[in-house]
């Protein structure tokens, strides 16, 4: 059964269009069938915007893996023709419902672990430069625009005057990457911005080229100053370094100079960073959310009142939220928690806890960790007692952290 549409052209599409392209294989089948090669090929013009993804890495020990990874890159060297090194991440993401099949290798945990952060850490950064790329974007179109520009005026200047038009532009368009290698010389263009010459010529023979407009130095003198000048200028308004999520938090007790109802007070990236030996909890593999045991595909089961994975703190966690990215601020959930009337410092334990990705954030889960925790702490229940208690009513304590 064949594809009714030009598969390729589609994946091309999208990529134009998208900030990110995730390519996935799994650690024990890394064949590229033929469809697979054309649609990597077709990414050809967005490498940076390709991440590679190898996933179920559990499924293989420490020395299948090595083999793996290096088979990987092989492959992908004869498909992806780039001087650099792909970025292949390594990992094991499972659907809610579905527990890991076959034997689990825990030789790899701590590699897995940080390269889950990695990608992560890549996913959310797509935001923040999603502006970035908008304006490189219009950088390229201008540059572009200006190298068709200079090529139709170059096509339409060669033409004679009075007779044998049709003739020439024919021979032109024959000889295209010929013509565009005089373009290029003649007005020192790079390459790169120049179009497929195939492609061009199919859309160029639907015009008579004798009907287009003249030449404008002007214009072109236009597209030269706002890549020169207007472009950079606007790049400079742009932050140099996103935020640190250590910005974000509770106040510093022990400072007598700030206000503590104040969200300017905040705790220093060091004291946030865990001692050795300390575990910080990590989002587990989508997998260890639901029980192992559980046909479920709600990841906290089924919302009856003796399930105590239910979400308790929903309409509190809704009331709070920002209603487009589903998420508590640092300062709306630092005026919920203060609520409680636990100190100051062991809410910033709490915050740390609950955060555990340091985005300055917390989406439902997080928020759910947070409350329970302090529940129990308002309870007299020790920090690390309520901790291992609240991860493992939410199916927090999974393989990775058991």
């Amino acid at each position: 059964i064949q594809r009714g549409y030009d598969f390729t052209s589609v994946i091309n599409w999208f990529a134009e269009r998208s900030d990110l392209v995730l390519l996935l294989f799994d650690g024990y089948k890394l064949d590229i069938s033929d469809e697979f090669k054309g649609a990597i090929q077709s990414l050809r013009g967005h490498e940076d915007k390709v991440r590679i993804v190898l996933n179920k890495c559990d499924q293989i020990n420490q020395q299948q893996l090595m083999r793996v990874y290096g088979a990987l890159m092989w492959s992908l060297g004869k498909v992806i023709p780039t001087p650099e090194v792909n970025r292949v991440y390594l990992g094991s993401f499972w659907p809610k419902y579905k527990t890991p099949v076959g034997t689990v290798y825990e030789d790899n945990i701590d590699l897995l672990i940080s390269e889950q952060r990695d990608l992560l850490r890549d996913l959310r950064s797509i935001p923040k430069n999603a502006a970035l790329r908008r304006v490189n974007e219009i950088v390229k179109r201008a540059r572009q625009a200006r190298v068709h520009a200079h090529i139709i005026g170059h096509l339409r200047s060669e033409l004679p005057s009075m007779f044998g038009k049709n003739k020439k532009a024919k021979a032109m368009l024959d000889d295209l990457p010929a013509e565009f290698r005089k373009i290029q010389v003649k007005y020192n263009l790079p390459p790169g911005d120049f179009p497929n010459p195939e492609a061009f010529k199919k859309d160029l023979e639907a015009f008579k080229i004798a009907d287009f407009n003249k030449f404008s130095q002007r214009l072109i003198a236009n597209a030269d100053e706002a890549l020169a000048s207007d472009f950079p200028r606007l790049m400079q308004k742009f932050p140099t370094s996103n935020n640190q999520a250590g910005n974000f938090g509770f106040p510093d007790s022990g400072s007598s100079s700030q206000d503590e109802t104040t969200p300017s007070a905040r705790f220093s990236e060091k004291q946030r960073t865990p001692a050795p030996g300390v575990h910080v909890p990590y989002p587990p593999p989508y997998s260890a959310m639901a029980a192992s045991t559980s046909t479920s595909r709600n990841p906290f089961g089924e919302d009856t009142d003796g399930n105590p994975g239910i979400l308790r703190f929903r309409t509190l966690f809704d009331g709070n939220c920002d209603p487009k990215s589903k998420v508590v601020s640092a300062d709306s959930a630092r005026n919920v928690l203060s609520q409680s009337g636990l100190p100051t410092e062991l809410l910033r334990e709490v915050w740390t806890i609950a955060d555990w990705d340091s985005r300055g954030e917390l989406d439902q889960v997080q928020f759910e960790v947070a409350m329970r925790i302090c529940e129990r702490l308002k309870a007299h229940e020790p920090l690390d007692a309520s901790k291992a208690s609240v991860f493992a009513e939410l199916g927090l304590l999974n393989r990775f952290h058991g």
